[in-house]
């Protein structure tokens, strides 16, 4: 045979290999395959699956990522409730950091193995989904509860995963920030790190469904979305439009479920039959489930210091901890300046303010990812702070010894609408009109939830002007104000209602006069903006307790105290303070009939009227912001 015909009969022996390895088709051949497998031979990366058995028997989806090659890895889980499957295949990419959420980027790179596991119930596990599951004890007689499934799946990693090194870290934020604490509740012997972020903690104190006892409208849309199947991604019936109005037209948020018809919903009836602090969510509090057991592993929490949905849970973890803990090198807090989760995004600006550089790869590369090599890979220790803070309104990272930081310093109320830090000798009031039929919005409208990750850091002159909020403003500041922990309400105040909320705005105004543009940390000119550092809601009818609460009584003083936030930021000079009180803050918050009811879930509408409210200042009753300032 000739050379030219070698190469011809070469060339066709491919091709002859594939028309014998697919068979004959026709016209109604069907045209369905089982599946299509998106990793091609010249990915970067290996990708598992795996169904992991728990206890009882229960298996749960898990996904298994790593760069290829890898060897001696540690793992890094994630347990979640939305869908590990599709976080974990996030573009059709041949490469780990692309298919990867962008917070894993430098573990992948780094020989990490990335576990995301779903909970059981939710997606592609079996078994059946308890929201925020109670651990085992008073509310929990199964035997099974969050820390005992991440046991059991940690257990079966260490044993399963040849490439791995036996180490394991979790992380994770919201719900999985509650998940990555409940893994340290008895933990498995092979769990080293934890870096629990935004965590849920006590949803009635100041997470997702309540704070301080008003509670959060989003809490249906959540609930329907994750119970309607397996978290089918379900979304409420609302169609397009402005929220303020759809919840004002509805009435009572018994209403509002049985309009959208998911009174049915048990999550939902959860929420409506517990109004109050009972047992039933004191009992569920994940800061008092921690500090009734020894912390052993080590635990770097995170939150975001403008977290529209858990600024609490963090913080209170922490302050639950921090006397056994607090230097140890056991136990330390992170709050950057994000908004909820924003410590996994990019970090470089939050509404119209900027910071300087990413402040969120910075925190994943310089402390997050050091933290797991030490305890995972035998790295050295970087001695990561105790506290480490960024420094708003001078834009740093500042280390510190414990938290707070700050002396709990009282900005007084006083007349005029002035507030200042010698306190008023003589008595006022101030009053103004809360109307339930008019609430004061928490956004401009319409409200469409298209800024609800940057509502925390919205410019407030929308509001000022409204006769139902009320504002106390400093003279412009001649030194710098430095706060760093959580300010405190100290409010004497009265309706003539026997109801109400009582919400406090502590506001960072800048100069009107003197433009500070992008240089000074922001997208645009800010002249005259009203940046919120804190803003917290306190309902009235537990003003005695949050288990028992009372009607008000009419036209007399009632003493409020409830936290803002946690911060670190720091007022420039000609910059003002300003304290902002209201009654509503809708419709983040559902609506005070200002009327004593047992339940007002299931107000009606001659319960809702107005009332007049009525701000004590100086003398006995001297309301004051207390700020946790430093030197």
């Amino acid at each position: 045979m000739t050379k030219l015909a070698l190469r011809l009969t070469a060339s066709l022996v491919p091709l002859l290999v594939l028309a014998a390895a697919a068979p004959p088709v026709t016209p109604m051949t069907p045209d369905v395959v089982a599946k299509y497998d998106p990793v091609l031979p010249e990915a970067d990366f290996i990708k598992r699956v795996a169904m992991v058995p728990m206890r009882d028997g229960t298996k749960l989806y898990t996904v298994i990522v790593m760069k290829k090659g890898t060897r001696n890895g540690p793992i890094l889980l994630s347990r979640t409730p939305y869908d590990a499957k599709g976080s974990m295949s996030r573009e059709k990419s041949q490469s780990g950091v692309d298919i990867l959420p962008i917070m894993y980027k430098e573990f992948f790179n780094d020989g990490y193995i990335i576990v995301q596991q779903d909970l059981r119930g939710l997606h592609n596990s079996e078994g059946t989904f308890v929201m925020n599951r109670p651990i085992v004890g008073p509310l929990n007689n199964s035997g099974i509860d969050e820390s005992t499934d991440a046991y059991d799946a940690i257990d079966w990693l260490v044993k399963n995963v040849p490439e791995s090194n036996g180490k394991v870290g979790t992380i994770g934020s919201s719900y999985l920030g509650f998940l990555t604490l409940a893994s340290e509740i008895n933990p498995h012997p092979a769990l080293k790190a934890a870096v629990p972020q935004s965590p849920m903690v006590d949803g009635w104190m100041g997470d997702d469904w309540f704070h301080n006892g008003a509670f959060r409208v989003g809490g249906f849309d959540f609930a329907v979305s994750q119970s309607t199947g397996k978290a089918e991604g379900a979304e409420l019936a609302t169609g397009p439009g402005d929220d303020y109005t759809r919840y004002l037209e509805a009435g009572s948020m018994a209403d509002y479920a049985r309009r959208l018809q998911i009174e049915h919903y048990p999550f939902v009836q959860k929420l409506m039959q517990n109004p109050a602090y009972t047992d039933f969510w004191s009992l569920q509090a994940v800061d008092k489930w921690m500090a009734a057991r020894p912390l052993t592993v080590p635990t770097l929490i995170e939150v975001g210091q403008w977290d529209q949905e858990d600024s609490y849970g963090g913080p209170a973890v922490y302050k639950a901890l921090k006397d056994k803990y607090e230097g140890s090198g056991l136990l330390h807090l992170a709050i950057g300046p994000w908004r909820h989760s924003g410590a996994n995004h990019y970090g470089y600006d939050l509404g119209d303010i900027i910071f300087t550089g990413d402040t969120a790869d910075e925190w994943r590369v310089k402390w997050v990812k050091p933290f797991f090599d030490h305890y995972l890979k035998g790295a050295p220790d970087q001695q990561t702070p105790n506290v480490l803070t960024y420094a708003t309104g001078i834009n740093e990272w500042q280390a510190s010894p414990k938290w707070p930081m700050g002396t709990p310093t009282p900005l007084y109320l006083t007349g005029s609408g002035r507030a200042g830090f010698d306190r008023p000798l003589a008595a006022g009031r101030d009053e103004y009109v809360s109307d339930p039929a008019n609430p004061v919005p928490y956004l401009p409208r319409p409200i469409t939830g298209a800024q609800w990750r940057t509502w925390l850091v919205q410019d407030q002159r929308f509001v000022t002007n409204r006769p139902d909020v009320i504002s106390y403003t400093t003279a412009p500041l001649t030194k710098p104000v430095h706060i760093m922990g959580a300010p405190e309400v100290d409010l004497f105040a009265a309706t003539s209602g026997t109801d109400s909320d009582w919400v406090v705005k502590l506001i960072d105004v800048y100069p009107n006069e003197a433009p500070e543009g992008a240089a000074q940390g922001s997208k645009r000119d800010m002249s005259g903006y009203e940046l919120p550092i804190g803003i917290e809601i306190f309902r009235g009818r537990y003003v005695d307790s949050f288990a028992r609460p009372r009607a008000l009584r009419a036209g007399k003083a009632e003493h409020y105290r409830w936290g803002l936030p946690n911060v670190n930021h720091v007022f420039l000079p000609g910059h003002k303070i300003v304290v902002q009180i209201q009654s509503s803050l809708f419709p983040v918050y559902d609506r005070n009939p200002q009327t004593f009811v047992p339940n007002i879930f299931y107000a009606k509408a001659g319960d809702y009227r107005k009332a007049t409210q009525t701000i004590y200042r100086g003398g006995a009753t001297a309301s004051a912001v207390y700020l946790p300032i430093v030197p």
